[in-house]
């Protein structure tokens, strides 16, 4: 087993389908939004999982979808994420 296997999981989704179900959260990450997530965002966002936003916010430029906007979500749902690592 590879050491530090327990510590990350990869996304087990395609980046397509990840954006597909954060749908509900597309208000909350619209560039200059000053709607919060709602419920069902939040729930979808932590039904994704860390590793699956990250894919996201580090994958082609979404129309419509602030990415500095999209990291806050974990925070602004009270998710427990680790911060996505942005590579630039």
């Amino acid at each position: 087993m590879a050491q530090g296997q327990d510590s990350f999981t990869p996304c087990s989704t395609t980046f397509f389908s990840a954006l597909v179900q954060l749908i509900p959260c597309r208000t909350a990450v619209a560039p200059f939004s000053r709607i919060p997530p709602s419920e069902p965002c939040c729930n979808a966002l932590k039904a994704l999982g860390q590793p699956c936003l990250c894919v996201l916010v580090n994958g082609p430029p979404i129309t419509g979808v602030d990415r500095n906007m999209a990291l806050q979500l974990p925070d602004k749902c009270t998710a427990n994420f680790e911060p996505c690592n942005l590579m630039k």
